[in-house]
């Protein structure tokens, strides 16, 4: 004898109850399906962003401790080393309110374009850039944010450096994520020595392109071995490193939030189960009767935990359905608002397609299995008493 009829049957008996529940755990699968996106897609946020030839040089003791700028000619005479380029921090504000809105660095002018070749800014604009000392190369972000062109002059006010430096935008960073303004190291430096200040003889990061990724872990050892023992010990780290770092309190926010996650399922298998006591209590006389007529505990305890599985499975599948067609649309809106940062970078890998479809089995069985065992091993004349 076949039961799939017989399961489906009783799912349609209270049809409002039914889809309640079914939404519920497509809701709680749709969340848990959202969040367990943002590692994989902060991964491949970072994979996209960082370069695996390219190498952060800092101060040991952390990024508010500059180096010597003559540092930066000691690691370009490494072996492996390609090109490197210091960058000094510039803090500079456009808006009146003072705020840094972007980040904004004074680089070697003449350096910065073999240190990032992948960045494809063209040649024409990186040769504008050493030609006008007041030059500077921005991101497509902040170009677009405040509607800037090449040709644009702007004014930013340093919060950092005693200088409010009037600028030329001669080039843009094509990528359409990146923030960046780059400006000549050299005119900030002459702008501090008018003021009778000493020059810009420090670099806060030196960013180092090896010629062979299969070097990149010598050239760090290297460059950290140079500096040893000295007033400004280094700490070098690959590109991806650097960036993980200013992602850690977002991951530990991640965390936090499946840890969340987790109870707010929990809640879900408790109203399932829940749902699912209340339909073995209508219907306590008819499992009654079947029992009576032949029905086994087995076939009894089957059907009841079939009802609950079927209704989570289906709901679970929807969840990640939906998960699939939420992060399509945040794809999609990035493409022309960037300002969504890593939410546009979710990625719902087959793991997480397995995770929600798992999870939804798993509320399911564990909100089915114990009002269909009670109910399956309940003796019949106690039941019908309880009936009637």
């Amino acid at each position: 004898m076949k039961y799939t009829g017989l399961v489906l049957a009783n799912l349609g008996r209270n049809r409002l109850r039914t889809a309640l529940t079914a939404g519920a755990i497509m809701l709680a699968v749709l969340l848990v399906c959202v969040l367990l996106t943002m590692p994989a897609g902060l991964d491949a946020m970072l994979n996209k962003l960082a370069s695996n030839t390219r190498i952060s040089v800092h101060n040991k003791a952390g990024l508010v401790y500059a180096m010597p700028y003559a540092f930066t000619r000691k690691v370009r005479q490494i072996d492996g080393v390609e090109a490197a380029c210091a960058f000094v921090w510039f803090g500079g504000a456009f808006e009146e309110a003072g705020r840094v809105t972007f980040p904004n660095f004074a680089v070697e002018v003449e350096h910065v374009g073999a240190v990032y070749p992948d960045y494809e800014i063209p040649p024409q604009q990186l040769a504008d850039f050493q030609r006008y000392r007041d030059g500077a190369i921005v991101g497509h972000q902040t170009m677009h944010r405040y509607g800037w062109k090449i040709g644009d002059r702007v004014t930013l006010r340093s919060t950092v450096w005693p200088a409010n430096l009037d600028f030329r935008i001669v080039g843009e960073i094509p990528n359409e994520r990146s923030p960046l303004f780059w400006m000549n190291r050299d005119y900030l430096d002459e702008a501090l020595k008018a003021q009778g200040r000493p020059g810009l003889g420090i670099a806060g990061v030196i960013w180092v392109r090896a010629a062979d990724p299969n070097r990149v872990n010598a050239i760090m050892r290297t460059v950290d071995e140079l500096s040893r023992n000295s007033d400004s010990e280094t700490a070098s780290e690959t590109e991806k490193s650097f960036f993980a770092n200013f992602f850690g309190s977002l991951q530990g926010f991640v965390t936090i939030i499946l840890v969340v996650t987790g109870l707010v399922a929990l809640c879900i298998v408790f109203i399932a189960a829940n749902t699912a006591s209340m339909g073995v209590r209508e219907r306590a006389g008819e499992l009654a009767v079947l029992k009576a007529i032949g029905f086994g505990r087995r076939v009894i305890f089957g059907t009841l935990l079939a009802e609950a599985t079927v209704v989570s499975a289906l709901a679970g599948l929807a969840g990640v359905l939906l998960t699939i067609g939420l992060t399509d649309v945040l794809h999609a809106f990035s493409g022309w608002n960037p300002s969504l940062g890593p939410l546009g970078a979710f990625i719902v890998t087959a793991s997480v397609i397995v995770q929600g479809i798992f999870l939804s089995l798993f509320v399911g069985m564990l909100a089915g299995v114990v009002p269909a065992f009670g109910a399956a091993r309940r003796p019949v004349v106690a039941t019908l008493h309880e009936v009637f």
